[in-house]
C-alpha cells in the first residue's frame, strides 16, 4: 500500500494543470492590447527560486504519445469516412511537429527548467514563470506567433518584472512546448469529435438498414439508440443531420425525436450545427497558427533577440569605454554569463551585478580615465578587478 501511495503521489507531482484540455484560444488582442496585458501579467506573477521537477519533461512526453495516437488512428480512418481540415494539417505536417519535439526534448536537458523563476500560484503554479509567459502570449494571438508580437510581449513584461537571462534564452523552447501542448489539446478535441461523429454514423447506418429491409422494425431500433443516451454534441448532431437529409420521407420522425431530446437539454439542432461549423474552422486555424510559428522558431536569430531583451546587455552597452559593444557576440556573451555567476554567488539580481560592474567601470573612468583597463567592465567580469565586484556584490 505504500508502494501504491508513493507512486500515485509521483505521479500527481508530475502532472501538470489542463483547463479541461481546452485549446490555447483566448480572446484576440492587438499589439497594443498584448503591450497592456503583459504589464498586467507581471504584476500579477508571484514567483519563487527553488530548484523543482522537471514537470515540463513529462508532460512534453505525454503530449507526445498522445500525438502519435492521434496521428495512427487518423491514418485507420476508413476511406469512406471523410476527416476534417484541421485533422488533414496535423497529418501532413506529423513530421514537423516530430522533428519539433526531438529538439524541445534536445534543449531542455532535466536540469536546465529547474533553475528558472517558478511560479507560486495559478494555473501555472510551480511551472516556470517564462513558461506561462508564452502560454498567455500563445492564447491571445491564437498560436500566431511572429517577432513582433513576441518582442512587444516580453519588452513589455520587463518594464515590471526583469527576465533573468536564463528566462530569456528558454524563450523558443518554452514556445515550442507551448504550441505542442496547444496541437494537443486541438488534437484531443479532434478525436473526441470524431468519435462523436462516428457514433452518429453508426446509428444513423442501423436505422437506415431497418428502414430498408424491416420497418415494422425501426421503433425498437430507436428505441435503443434513446436508451443508449447518445452524447448529443454539436459534431454526433451535424453528423447525424447530415445523414438523416438523405434519407427517404418515412425516417422524418427520427428528426422529430432529436429536436425533442434537444429541446430537454435547451438547445435546438442549427444552432448546434452551426456551432460545429465554426469549431472546425476554428481548429483548423488554431493548427496551422501552431505549425507555421513552430516553423518560424527555426528561421529566428535568437542570440539577436536574447541581447535585445536583455536588461542585462543594455546596461554593459553603457560601457565607459564603448568596448562591450564592439566585442562579437561571444565575447558579450561571456561577460554575461559572468554577470550570472555573479548574480547567482552573491544571491542578487542579474541586472543589480551589471550596474554594480557599471558604477565600478565608471567611477574608474572618472579617476584614471578611458584609456586605463579598469575603465571596461570587462576589468571586474574576467580580469584582475574581479574581488572588487565580487566585495561589491557580496559574493560568498
Amino acid at each position: 500500500m505504500l508502494s501504491r501511495f508513493q507512486s500515485w503521489r509521483t505521479k500527481k507531482a508530475w502532472q501538470i494543470p489542463r483547463e479541461n484540455d481546452l485549446p490555447l484560444r483566448s480572446e484576440l488582442f492587438s499589439l497594443d492590447q498584448l503591450i497592456h496585458h503583459a504589464k498586467k501579467l507581471a504584476e500579477s506573477h508571484k514567483v519563487f527560486i527553488k530548484p523543482g521537477s522537471n514537470r515540463l519533461l513529462a508532460c512534453l512526453d505525454e503530449n507526445e504519445k498522445s500525438l502519435r495516437a492521434f496521428n495512427r488512428e487518423t491514418l485507420a480512418v476508413d476511406e469512406t469516412r471523410r476527416i476534417t481540415h484541421a485533422a488533414e494539417w496535423l497529418l501532413d505536417n506529423f513530421y514537423l511537429i516530430e522533428e519539433q519535439i526531438q529538439l524541445a526534448r534536445r534543449h531542455l536537458p532535466k536540469s536546465y527548467s529547474r533553475e528558472l523563476p517558478r511560479l507560486l500560484d495559478g494555473s501555472s503554479a510551480r511551472l516556470p514563470r517564462v513558461y506561462d509567459i508564452v502560454l498567455e502570449l500563445i492564447s491571445h494571438v491564437d498560436a500566431q506567433v511572429d517577432v513582433e508580437s513576441l518582442s512587444a510581449f516580453i519588452k513589455s513584461y520587463q518594464t515590471v518584472h526583469p527576465l533573468k537571462l536564463g528566462e530569456l534564452w528558454a524563450i523558443p523552447i518554452m514556445l515550442r512546448l507551448g504550441l505542442i501542448e496547444n496541437l494537443q489539446r486541438v488534437a484531443e478535441r479532434l478525436k473526441i469529435a470524431r468519435q462523436h461523429r462516428d457514433e452518429a454514423d453508426l446509428w444513423m447506418t442501423r436505422l437506415q438498414d431497418v428502414a430498408e429491409t424491416n420497418p415494422s422494425h425501426l421503433v425498437v431500433v430507436m428505441a435503443e439508440l434513446a436508451q443508449s443516451d447518445p452524447s448529443l454534441s454539436s459534431s454526433f448532431v451535424a453528423e447525424f443531420c447530415q445523414r438523416l437529409s438523405r434519407q427517404r420521407q418515412e425516417m422524418h420522425w427520427v428528426r422529430n425525436w432529436l429536436e425533442q431530446r434537444l429541446s430537454e437539454q435547451g438547445e435546438v439542432t442549427e444552432r448546434l450545427i452551426h456551432q460545429e461549423s465554426e469549431t472546425q474552422a476554428a481548429d483548423q486555424v488554431s493548427i496551422s497558427h501552431s505549425i507555421n510559428s513552430l516553423r518560424m522558431l527555426g528561421g529566428m536569430e535568437w542570440g539577436e533577440f536574447v541581447e535585445t531583451m536583455s536588461v542585462v546587455d543594455e546596461t554593459l552597452r553603457k560601457d565607459p569605454t564603448g568596448v562591450y559593444a564592439r566585442m562579437d557576440f561571444a565575447t558579450r556573451d561571456a561577460y554575461r554569463h559572468a554577470i550570472e555567476r555573479v548574480a547567482r554567488q552573491g544571491n542578487l539580481p542579474e541586472w543589480d551585478a551589471a550596474e554594480i560592474a557599471l558604477d565600478l567601470a565608471e567611477t574608474s573612468a572618472a579617476k584614471e580615465g578611458l584609456a586605463a583597463r579598469s575603465a571596461h567592465v570587462g576589468y571586474y567580469l574576467i580580469d584582475k578587478g574581479r574581488p572588487l565586484l565580487d566585495a561589491a556584490g557580496r559574493v560568498r
